[in-house]
């Protein structure tokens, strides 16, 4: 037998023994159901839905570069009615239509902020209700805000507001902060923090929107789990300039300025080099969900000691969501050129957003942009860009506090945590912060998913008491 030979038998025997050990392993991981389901629409979720319905039904569409003060006040106003004993009994900071509310505890050494945005986006397109109407209808609260986020406003506002009717004293102080500008990446959130700092407050923990109780998180993965964001993705808009003499289309040379981005996307869409990786918060995410899933999916998320090096290859190709957690991404998202049919321009541009993963941060990224970009002839805009975001330790005792409160609120509800893609203002908390999470306690299934920034926004209003409990409880267990 030749040495060849035994080789090859020996790895293939050695590949047996890895793949026996790993089906071994995951006949042992016991497997879940994911159990939670809230209960059914009470009296109670009703009269919460009636105040969301209120909130959503007064417009809070938000302008960029636009102080809109005056148009926020009669919103606060509304506020103002729903939750009267909230603004009484708490100290009230408004600055440029941001607000924020100080309840004072017995400690000051560990302070929670809650939070999430009064600002909507535009509402455009045909609607099933009027996007402004709040109507209540087929079990659901409907119109722009009604997931994105007042109801998550309305929850921490109506916890206190409960808390301060029993008579309740937090044990430390607690704020209650809400932007108008966080759709815009406004500074609004900004001036609340500089406030807290000249107070000189540092909080312990923050919970802002982000992530939540999803439906289905991972196909193949059936039930609601908790996924709380433990950090943002960076971003960027930039914009990608091609120049030349121009001319007549009757006959083009080569290198043209659409030709060359075409050139450009071209690589990023079929060489792209950006460097995947399996952060340990996504690892902990995939075997977390181990047990929900199906057998294929268990042995792999079960096995990241072999399987790891093949999820990072397939994954992307299986959801562009689960491939956004692994890499630093791009999109074109707008191209202009001649103005005509039959005249090459003399500029082209391409516009792009781009999103940095921590581990090939925002200068990195954009060095390799402007490398491909320098190899096309081309110039390169960046308009705004942010790095990627702090962290939570997801063993740490913030991420543990908020996971054993979802634990009581929501009994089987599984917490996982989550890599946010998007952008929200709780990245302006980082600086003075020890703790910042992103998890709003209320249900998005696929249908609320595709209403955020869309057609027919709602919210299951069934959801609504568990919302309202997990403020409540993270109040009384932050001690």
């Amino acid at each position: 037998m030749s040495p060849f030979f035994i080789i090859l038998l020996c790895l293939l025997l050695l590949i047996l023994i890895l793949l026996g050990i790993a089906v071994y392993r995951t006949l042992k991981l016991p497997v879940r159901k994911a159990a939670y389901q809230p209960p059914a629409a009470d009296e109670r979720a009703a009269r919460y839905a009636e105040k969301l319905s209120r909130m959503v039904a007064f417009e809070t569409v938000s302008v960029p570069q636009t102080n809109q003060r005056d148009k926020f006040l009669p919103f606060h106003a509304l506020l103002e009615e729903l939750f009267p004993l909230v603004h009484e009994k708490l100290e009230k900071t408004e600055i440029d239509g941001n607000l924020l509310f100080h309840w004072k505890g017995r400690d000051a050494s560990r302070p929670l902020v809650l939070m999430s945005h009064q600002d909507v986006v535009p509402a455009e397109g045909e609607w099933k209700y009027p996007p402004f109407s709040g109507k209540i209808a087929e079990g659901k609260v409907w119109g722009r805000g009604a997931s994105d986020t007042k109801c998550s406003v309305m929850g921490f506002f109506q916890a206190v507001e409960e808390l301060l009717q029993e008579g309740y004293e937090p044990a430390q102080d607690v704020y209650l902060s809400s932007s108008c500008t966080e759709e815009w990446s406004g500074d609004g959130c900004g001036k609340l923090v500089d406030e807290l700092k000249k107070r000189g407050v540092h909080p312990f923990l923050v919970c802002d929107e982000g992530g939540g109780i999803i439906t289905d998180p991972v196909g193949g993965i059936r039930g609601n789990f908790a996924m709380v964001g433990v950090f943002e993705k960076g971003a960027a808009n930039i914009r990608l300039i091609a120049r030349s003499q121009g001319g007549h289309a009757s006959a083009p040379g080569k290198h043209t300025p659409v030709a060359r981005l075409a050139d450009f996307v071209w690589t990023f869409e079929h060489r792209n080099p950006f460097r995947r990786k399996m952060l340990p918060e996504v690892q902990a995410l995939f075997e977390q969900l181990a047990p929900y899933a199906p057998f294929h999916m268990r042995l792999l998320f079960s096995n990241m000691w072999l399987f790891r090096p093949l999820l990072v290859r397939v994954l992307p190709m299986l959801s562009p969501q689960a491939g956004a957690m692994l890499q630093t991404t791009i999109a074109f998202t707008r191209a202009s050129g001649s103005d005509a049919y039959n005249v090459l321009p003399q500029e082209a541009s391409l516009g792009a957003n781009m999103r940095f993963i921590p581990h090939e941060n925002m200068e990195k990224s954009l060095k390799k942009v402007r490398k491909i970009a320098g190899q096309n002839g081309l110039e390169v805009e960046v308009i705004r860009s942010v790095d990627a975001s702090r962290s939570v330790d997801i063993h740490g005792e913030g991420f543990g506090l908020v996971r054993r409160v979802i634990s009581e609120t929501f009994p089987g509800l599984e917490t996982c945590p989550y890599i946010m893609t998007g952008a929200t203002d709780a990245r302006t908390y980082e600086p003075i912060a020890d703790h910042v999470v992103r998890f709003a306690p209320v249900i998005y299934g696929p249908e609320q998913m595709k209403g955020m920034h869309g057609l027919n926004e709602n919210i299951g209003y069934n959801c609504l008491p568990g919302a309202v409990d997990f403020y409540r409880n993270l109040i009384q267990e932050n001690a």
